[in-house]
C-alpha cells in the first residue's frame, strides 16, 4: 500500500497499547510517516504529560496546539502540530462557547465535574472524545493521531459513548455520545492501531484489546505495530575464546565467559522474539508493521525519524484495500 493511501483512509487513528510498549514514540512515529508521506498530522495526548512533545524537541504539550514539525519548504513534507486534551479544558471551552465564561471556572473550583461525572461515569471520557470528534471535523489536520489511555482504560474510554447513551436518554450529552459513536464505528474516519513488544504479555494484551474493542466498540483496526524488535545477528554459538583467536585478539580473564552468556541471551531473545511475533499473526490475522530496537536513552528528532521510515517500509508491504489501487 501506499503510505500516502493508508493515512488518507482515517482521518482519526488511535493509537492504543498496554502501558511500556511505546504507544506514545509510536503515536509521535505515525505523525512524523503522515509528515514524509506529504500529510498533515495532528497529535493529541489524553493522559496528562505523556512525553509527545519532547520526541519532538519541543515542551510538553497543552491545550492550545503548537507547532511541532514545519511543513517542508519544497512542499513534500506536511507539518505535524500537537496538543493535549483534558475534560476539565474541554468543559471550559464548551461552556465559553455557550456564553457561561464567568462561570466555567468557578464551575470546576466547586468539584461539579466530579460529582456530575461519579453519577454518570464515562462523562469525562466523553467531553475529551467529544474535543477530539471535533477536530476530526474541523479538518483542519489530515490525520489526527491521539495517544489512547493504556490497555485496560482504552477500552473503558471508547466504550463510554455506548454507556452513555444507554444511561442518559436525551439532552446534549446524549447527542455528543451519539456523534462519537458515529465517530468511532465508521472506518472511513476512524481505526484503532494497537501497540505491543515481542513479548508474552503485550501480546496477549493486544490480542484481547483487539476482540474487545471489535465486539464491544465496533471499532477498525488497523496494522498491529510491534515495537522494539531486536535486529538480526549473525552466529552466535561460535565460542568467544575461537573467535578472538581468528580475530588475532586477546581476550582478557573473565571475558569468554561475560561474551558467551551475553550471546546465549540475544539468542533467546531472538527466538523469543520470533515466537510472539509468529504466535500474534496467529492469533490476530492483522498486518504487522515492525520497528526496531532503538539502543538510545532518549527518543528525539533523530530517532523518530528512524522509526518513521520503518512505518513507511512497513506500510509499503501490507495489501491495499480493495477498490483503492494503491
Amino acid at each position: 500500500m501506499d503510505p500516502a493511501t493508508f493515512f488518507a483512509q482515517s482521518r482519526l487513528v488511535i493509537v492504543a497499547g498496554k502501558g511500556g510498549v511505546g504507544k506514545t514514540v509510536v503515536t509521535a512515529a505515525l505523525a512524523r510517516a503522515a509528515s514524509l508521506a506529504g500529510h498533515s498530522a495532528l497529535v493529541v495526548e489524553v493522559e496528562g504529560s505523556s512525553g509527545l512533545g519532547g520526541h519532538f524537541g519541543r515542551p510538553p504539550l497543552t491545550y492550545d496546539e503548537v507547532e511541532l514539525l514545519a511543513a517542508g519548504a519544497d512542499g513534500t513534507e506536511g507539518w505535524v502540530r500537537g496538543r493535549a486534551v483534558t475534560a476539565d479544558a474541554a468543559l471550559l471551552e464548551y461552556l465559553r462557547e455557550h456564553g457561561l465564561a464567568r462561570v466555567s471556572k468557578r464551575l470546576l473550583a466547586s468539584g461539579v465535574l466530579d460529582v456530575v461525572s461519579t453519577a454518570a461515569p464515562g462523562l469525562r471520557d466523553i467531553l475529551v472524545l467529544g474535543k477530539v470528534k471535533a477536530l476530526e471535523r474541523e479538518g483542519g489536520a489530515d490525520v489526527v493521531l491521539l495517544d489512547a489511555p493504556a490497555a485496560g482504560h482504552a477500552i473503558t474510554f471508547l466504550l463510554s459513548a455506548r454507556g452513555l447513551l444507554d444511561a442518559i436518554n436525551v439532552g446534549p450529552i446524549n447527542a455528543q455520545a451519539r456523534d462519537v459513536l458515529e465517530l468511532l464505528t465508521d472506518p472511513s474516519r476512524c481505526q484503532v492501531m494497537l501497540v505491543a513488544l515481542p513479548e508474552e504479555t503485550p501480546v496477549n494484551e493486544l490480542v484481547d484489546t483487539a476482540f474487545h474493542l471489535e465486539d464491544r466498540v465496533g471499532v477498525a483496526l488497523g496494522p498491529v505495530v510491534v515495537n522494539a524488535l531486536l535486529p538480526a545477528t549473525g552466529d552466535l554459538a561460535v565460542d568467544p575464546t575461537t573467535a578472538a583467536a581468528e580475530a588475532g585478539v586477546t581476550l582478557r580473564p573473565g571475558e569468554a565467559d561475560a561474551l558467551a552468556a551475553a550471546a546465549a541471551f540475544r539468542r533467546d531473545r531472538s527466538a523469543m522474539q520470533a515466537e510472539q511475533l509468529a504466535r500474534l499473526a496467529e492469533a490476530l490475522p492483522l498486518p504487522q508493521l515492525h520497528l526496531p530496537f532503538l539502543f538510545s536513552a532518549s527518543l528525539g528528532p533523530a530517532e523518530l525519524d528512524v522509526l518513521a521510515r520503518a512505518l513507511l517500509d512497513g506500510l509499503a508491504t501490507v495489501p491495499a484495500p480493495a477498490g483503492t489501487g494503491g
